[in-house]
This record gives structure tokens, sequence and C-alpha cells, in this order.
């Protein structure tokens, strides 16, 4: 056992002799510095705190057992070149007298004090002030100050020696620096201290292991952990330095320490042995019951403890409590949590003692919590008491119902309803399970069970909590609704939810964005299913452009991609790209693995890439969206689908699989003029391909003049099947009113071009195709060049229309004087990545840092970042990973 200090930095054994008040001889092992441990970690930055308390007068090391209190003083004090004075607080030194003598016994064994110097404490029951006095001037005519270390100091309890202690202190000036090491708050003024900069404080929150000090401790103990094992001891412990040990001390025994760690149960542990002889026993029987009954909860206040008790005086325990450091931490606003481990070793402890209590504890919270309005812990703790009723029935009640289909806790949510059996019969329990059905495309089950709930809410007296409950009822109609392809019903539940919005609270409304952002997303889905594009647009952004933070983050991802196949559809490629690209960025940004959302935006993307004939890029696209969930139902995405690869399969020349692949585009129950339209030009355009145009030119029936896109495709179909006044007549009932895009611009000049070439009006054909370049250039639109035939290529060939179409839709030099060159130009070479994103690429594939290619490059950061963001738009990507591995899939690098 190691000796004090001294003035001279060595250490020397106390001297023997000598009897305290009552008589007895002191123990001298109160007056040693705790000896450390093979295994004890010196932590450097808690030493370099410490050594503040050379400075100020007081010091307070405040921490729960186990936290390393003592072991770090003592070895802070080991090291310091000053007489070190160390008193272990025994519970009998709560008599003045008693303490008082010990105090001076160790200041004259560190050496701090000469023998018979103003004499010592007599007798046990108190103390004079002129010895307190006297000892104070002798110790402000130091030269140097003596640290003086009480440890244990918590077990000091009387008022009287805390005046006692601060008037030494206060007058011993600089001769004293008192450390008091303690599990509570001593009786000192300490806002005087902090007032005056006069304290050093180290508390609990500083004195837990960091990760790395974590993996520095165990490693001393002979083990390696990963990082991720070391990460989650910490994190269960919480730092606490005895739990960390402890726990190192038993896994170090294991066969597999890390699968140890991970699986061992703290209630049966050496863990459990040292929190119930530190923190639970002693204390008294309401203390305990309190414990054990709160364990239940993650956290808690006096009131909620006071539910679980059916006492009143949680308040006065828990503030008790946390002032003895017993492992219960305040959270702000009266709020608490227990240690985890404590925790789970109270949980344990109640299982013992008072089987079968636990559920009737978590309905108890689920109550207060209900009541309190406070609605994730309702749910969780309602279904831990098995009350499913219970807790479906407050989400409905909240109008929280849209939390199953959104936000970012949605999985979780559902999950926690999955348990749910068929005992639980109330109108909200079935419409809970109407949504987890919908949310699964299981239609027949979702509509059974919400049509159960509306007869059994038909007959309920009006309230608040009825109102609730039935634009719940309207919410899963609009979704049954989309999935069905049924718009006026869509419509009919929209004007029932703005009737009822009437006679619920505004701030009910205002709490759950969600509910409304997911009814208009489903109404503005069904609208565009129908074919109204307007009415779906003015829907949907609304809810694209509304705020609401993660809980209207999908409903606001599915609007952009509906929004994103609505440009598309009206032949706007560009809008419909950068609306594609930022439904997958929000989605990527608000941390969602593959939402549906996403998938339609990247089925956009695939669409684009199709039109500008960047296959490779469609392909990884549409293979990427196959990974993604989808509703089984849902005929918007479904088509969207259906269409973006029949059209890819028909570049390919699978014309076959090409029909095969637009069926699903018709097939929900109730038709889509737009879907329809487009069916049937992709099957037309294959009959065509394979020599069949009597059979395309048939199939073209089923177009509609008020969908331009295809209508337009249409009238190419007609005029290469040998039919131009046919091709005409379409184009003239196209009624575009100025909001179409290129799409449709480019493909009736082309159609319009072929027809007066045809009648060897050569003039007017450049003329239209000149235009037709003009217009698809800025979209980098080359599908419907492709498309037209034979025809185009000597147009194409001569010198302006050469130069126009040059370096994204053609190679090869023109011809002079308006003659074509040979051999012909080669059609549809698509825009590559310029040389200076290849070079970006390549260095972000070694991971270099934008700062790193900036300097290696000889251009500015902002370049880079220039040249990133052109490659990113080019390749649908909005990530460094993902642009190096599309790019090198595409073979681009």
């Amino acid at each position: 056992m190691r000796g004090v200090g001294t003035a001279d930095g060595t250490a020397r054994a106390p001297a023997d002799g000598g009897t305290d008040p009552l008589g007895d001889p002191y123990l001298r092992t109160r007056f040693t510095l705790p000896s450390r441990p093979a295994t004890f970690l010196r932590r450097q930055r808690l030493v370099v705190h410490l050594d503040q308390a050379l400075r100020t007068p007081l010091t307070l090391v405040n921490g729960s057992a186990g936290a390393g209190k003592t072991l770090l003083t003592a070895d802070w004090a080991a090291g310091l070149r000053l007489p070190v004075a160390w008193l272990t607080v025994e519970a009998e030194d709560h008599r003045p007298g008693v303490f008082w003598a010990y105090v001076f016994e160790s200041l004259r064994v560190c050496g701090a004090r000469v023998d018979g110097a103003a004499g010592a404490p007599a007798d046990a029951s108190g103390v004079g002030r002129g010895l307190l006095a006297s000892l104070a001037t002798e110790l402000n005519a130091r030269d140097c100050p003596v640290v003086l270390v009480l440890d244990e100091y918590d077990r000091m309890t009387a008022a009287e020696v805390a005046e006692q202690l601060e008037f030494v202190l206060r007058h011993a000036g600089q001769g004293l620096r008192l450390v008091l090491v303690t599990r509570t708050e001593p009786l000192l003024p300490l806002h005087r201290y902090r007032a005056a900069d006069e304290l050093t404080e180290i508390r609990g929150a500083e004195l837990s292991f960091t990760p790395e000090e974590a993996d520095a401790l165990l490693r001393l103990h002979g083990l390696r952990l990963s990082a991720h094992a070391a990460s989650a001891l910490v994190d269960r412990t919480r730092g606490w330095a005895a739990g960390l040990r402890l726990s190192a001390l038993a896994a170090r025994e294991a066969t597999d320490p890390e699968q140890y760690l991970k699986e061992f149960e703290a209630g049966h542990s050496t863990v459990a042995d040292f929190l119930i002889a530190e923190v639970l026993k002693g204390r008294t029987e309401e203390m305990q019951d309190l414990l054990l009954r709160v364990s239940v909860l993650d956290r808690f206040c006096p009131d909620l403890a006071d539910a679980l008790t059916l006492r009143t005086d949680a308040e006065r325990l828990l503030a008790g409590l946390h002032r003895e450091n017993a492992f219960i931490e305040r959270l702000g606003h009266s709020w608490y949590r227990l240690h985890p481990l404590f925790r789970e070793i109270l949980r344990a402890h109640l299982r013992e003692r008072m089987p079968g209590a636990e559920a009737e504890l978590h309905l108890r919270a689920a109550r207060w919590l209900r009541r309190s309005g406070f609605l994730p812990e309702t749910l969780a703790h309602g279904v831990a008491g098995g009350d499913f009723d219970l807790a479906a029935g407050a989400l409905v009640d909240d109008l929280a119902i849209g939390q199953l289909f959104t936000g970012l806790h949605s999985d979780a949510l559902t999950q926690l309803f999955a348990g749910m059996g068929p005992e639980t019969r109330s109108p909200a329990s079935d419409l809970v399970r109407a949504a987890r059905a919908l949310d699964r495309s299981d239609l027949d089950h979702g509509l059974g069970r919400l049509r159960r709930a509306q007869e059994q809410l038909s007959g309920t007296e009006d309230s608040p909590r009825l109102a609730a409950a039935r634009l719940s009822c309207t919410l899963l109609e609009t979704l049954a609704a989309r999935l069905t392809g049924c718009p006026p019903r869509a419509e009919q539940a929209a004007a029932t939810a703005e009737e009822l919005r009437r006679d619920l609270p505004d701030h009910l409304l205002d709490e759950h964005p969600e509910l409304t952002a997911l009814l208009l997303t489903h109404v503005g889905s069904a609208r565009l299913w129908e074919g109204r594009f307007d009415d779906a647009r003015a829907v949907l952004t609304r809810v694209a452009g509304a705020p609401g933070g993660s809980a209207t983050v999908l409903p606001r991802v599915e609007s952009m991609g509906h929004l994103a196949l609505l440009d598309y559809l009206n032949g706007w490629l560009g809008r419909a790209e950068r609306r594609a690209l930022a439904a997958v960025s929000e989605a990527e940004r608000a941390g969602l693995r593959r939402p549906p959302g996403a998938g339609l935006g990247r089925l956009v993307l695939a669409a684009v890439a199709v039109d500008r004939q960047e296959l490779g890029r469609a392909r990884v696209l549409l293979a990427e969206t196959a990974r993604f969930p989808a509703r089984e139902h849902d005929p918007v995405p479904t088509a969207g689908r259906a269409l973006a690869v029949s059209r890819l399969l028909l570049d390919d020349g699978e014309t076959h699989a090409a029909a095969e692949a637009a069926e699903p585009a018709v097939s929900a129950a109730v038709p889509s003029p737009w879907a329809e339209s487009h069916t049937a030009v992709v099957r037309s355009a294959a009959c065509l391909v394979d020599g069949r145009p009597d059979e395309a030119v048939r199939l073209l029936h089923g177009v509609s003049a008020g969908q331009p896109p295809c209508a337009v495709e249409a009238a190419a179909i007609q005029a290469a099947a040998g039919r131009p006044r046919a091709a005409a007549e379409l184009l003239g009932a196209v009624r575009a009113e100025g909001r179409t895009g290129p799409a449709v611009s480019v493909g009736a000049a082309l159609v319009q071009a072929r027809a007066a070439q045809e009648s060897g009006d050569t003039v007017t054909a450049r003329r239209l195709v000149a235009r037709a370049l003009l217009d698809a250039r800025r979209e980098r639109l080359r599908r419907p060049f492709r498309q037209a035939g034979d025809w185009i290529k000597p147009l194409l060939a001569t010198a302006p229309l050469h130069e126009l179409a040059a370096g994204w839709l053609l190679s090869g030099r023109p011809g002079a004087h308006g003659e074509p060159v040979r051999p012909e130009p080669a059609l549809l070479v698509p825009v590559e990545l310029s040389g200076r994103e290849r070079d970006v690429l390549r260095r972000l594939a070694r991971m270099m840092s934008t700062e790193e290619i900036a300097a290696d490059l000889y251009v500015s950061v902002n370049t880079v970042k220039t040249h990133l963001k052109s490659a990113y738009r080019k390749l649908a990507v909005n990530r460094r990973g993902d642009a190096v591995r599309r790019a090198s899939d595409l073979g681009l690098l």
C-alpha cells in the first residue's frame, strides 16, 4: 500500500501512536491513498482538469458509486509536489469532535502540521471555535498550500460539520485546497464559490469513459474488441467505470468475449451484485418500491411515478435519489431516467419480487401518458401491457394513423401492432388493421376491416373522437381508391374529409400534417390516373411544397415523383428529370431507404434516358427500381414502369417482349386514357417494326388526341405505314394549348417534314427538321429522330442541319453547298461525360476529397463542384459512390 504525499513529493508511512477523542487508536488506513490496480487507466483529460484544484479553494469530484472518483483523485494526488492530507470519511464522523480530530491527524501525518501545533479536539461531541480559528490561521500562514482530500464525503450528513468546514476553508486563504470526493451534493454554499469562480467541478458526465478510453481500459484487461462492440458496451454502461471493469472481468473468462458482452444479462451478473449492494440495499421500502416500478419506463416524472406506485411521495423520493447519485439522471423539466444497466437489473428484480405486475404497470403508465398527451410512449406501453385496443384508440384519437405510412418511425410503428390478435375488436383496432393491410396492397383484407370499422362508427354519437376516427377512414378510403384506380371514390372521400376537418380542433390538425399530405397525394395520384393532369398537378404541388419535416417526407417524395411523371407525359424531359432527381435526393436526404416515391422518380429518369437514347443508363435505373418496394396494385407507378421497360425493349429490337412488357399499364380495373394511349403506341410500333403495318394502324384506334405525345407518335406511325392523310388528321386534332413540351413539338415537326419531303417540298422539309433540331437540342431528345426512318438521313447530312445536330445527335462532317457526305453520318451519338468530368470521377474513385481533386487538377474547388454537379445530372445520381459506380457500369471510366 502506498503512503501519503509529503511536501517534497516523496511518500512515507503514517506515524504510529495517538488516539481519537473516543480513546480509540487512529485508523491509519483512513489516511492512506488507495492503491491503483494494475488495470487502472490514467485519463489525462481528467488529471488536467483536476490540476485546476490547485488554483481554487474548493474542488468537487461528484459521481455515482463505481464512477472512478476515488482512484482518479488518488492518482492525481500521488503526483503532486505539495503536501496531501488524505482522509476517508466514515459514518461515525458525524460527531464534530471525531471528524476534526481525524482532519488534524491527517494534516499532521502528511507533514502539513508540526506536532503539538494548535492542539486537537478532545471532545467527541464538539469542537471549539477557537481551535478551528487557530487551524485556519496556521494554514493561512503557510508558504505553500496543503491539499486536503476528503474521500467518501457523502457519508458526512451533519450540517454543523459542514458549517465548520466552510469556516476553516474561508479563513485559511491560500493555505488550503479542499477536495471533496462524494456521491451527493455537500452541504456547502456552492453557489457562492461558483459565482466567485472559486470552484472546480468534475461530475458524472465527465467521469464517464469515452469510447477511446473504454477501448484502452479493455485492452488493459486483455480484451481486444471490435470498434462496434466497444462502442455498444459504452452505450450500455453509459461509460460507467465499474460497469466497464466488471463486464471486462466477466468477458475475459468467456470463449467469445464479444458475443458474451452482447448477450449477457445484467440482472444476473457481477454488475447486478455491485449495484444492488451499493444502491438498492439500505434504501427505504418506499424508495425500493418506487425504483422497481419505474424500471418499466424509459423516462418518468413524479406524477407518472405516483401513478405507478399509487402514492404521492415520488417527487420527494426522486429528488433525494438524484442528490445521492443513485444512478438516476435528471433530464430537465422534472423528468428523470435510470441508468440503462441499473434499469435492467431493477426489472429483473421486479419480475422476481412482483410476478405479473409488469403488464399492469405498463397499462397504468399508458393511461397516464395518454391523458398527458405523450402518444409514442402511450402506444409503446399500451402494447407492452397487452392492450392493443388502448394503443389503437390512442393512435386514432390523436389523428396519427398516417404515421403508419410516413415518418422516420413508420416501420417501427407498424411492427408495434404486428402482434395484434383477434381479441381486439374496437373500431380503432380495425382501422389500424385496415391501414396495415392497405399498405401491403392487401385490398381484400384492408377493405374488409375498413368496412367493419365504418359500420361500428355509424351508430356512435358525434364527438371529436368520432370525427378523428371518421377522418382516419377517409384517409384509408383515398388510398383504396388510388390502389383500385377509382378517382370518383377518392374525390368523394376527400370531400368528406374537408367536412370532418371542421369538427376537429385546429391544434390537432396542425400536429399531424402527414394525414392531409397523404390524403392529397392519394387524390392527386387518382386524378393523374384519370388523365386530369391539371387537377392532379394542383394538389400534388401543394404537397410537394408543404413543410412538415420528417412527418410528411414520404408524401412529399411521392408527390414529387408524380409531378415528374406529369412533366414527362406532357413532353417536358428536362423538367421531368429535375423533379425526379429532386424526389430521389429528398428521399436520400431524409434517410428513407427505398421509398415507393423514389422508385417512381427513378422510373421517370429511366424514361427520360430512353428518349435521349442513353439506353445503358436506362437499364441501370430500371434495375435499381426493381429492388424498390412497390404497392402491387398502385396503377400509376405500375404503368410508368411498364411503359419505360417496353419502350427500352422496343429500341433494343425486342418487339415481342416490348408488347408484353406494356401489358401491366392497362391491367387496372379502371382504365386510364394516357396509359391506354401509350400502350397502344408501343404495340403499334412493335407491329410496324415486324412488318405488319395494317395491324399497327388498327392498334392506333385506342390513341386519344387528348394525349398529345401519344397522338404525335401515332401520327408518325401512320405516316410510316403509308397513310399521310390519317397522320395529318391526327395531328390536326391535337390541341396542345401551350402546355406540352418539346417532345410534342419535335414529333409533330418531323411528321410534317416527312410529308413535305415525300411530296417533293424539300425546302419546307428542311425548315421543319431545323425547327425540330432546335427544340430537341435543349432537351437532348434523340428518340424521335431514330424512329423517323431513312427519309431523314439525307436531310441531316446537309451542312445547315448537320451543324444543328453535330455534337449531340450526329458524328461526321457536313458536305459543301448542302451536298450530303459519304458515308452517311451516324445517328444518335449520345452526349457523354466531358473529359474534365471523367477526370474528376476517376479521382473520386480513388477516394480523393474535393479539395484534393482541385489541387491535383490545378483548378478551384468551385470548379470541381461544378463538374461534379454536371456529372451527377447526366448520370442521374446525387452521391459520389453512386456516380463512380454508374459511370463504371456504363463504361465511361
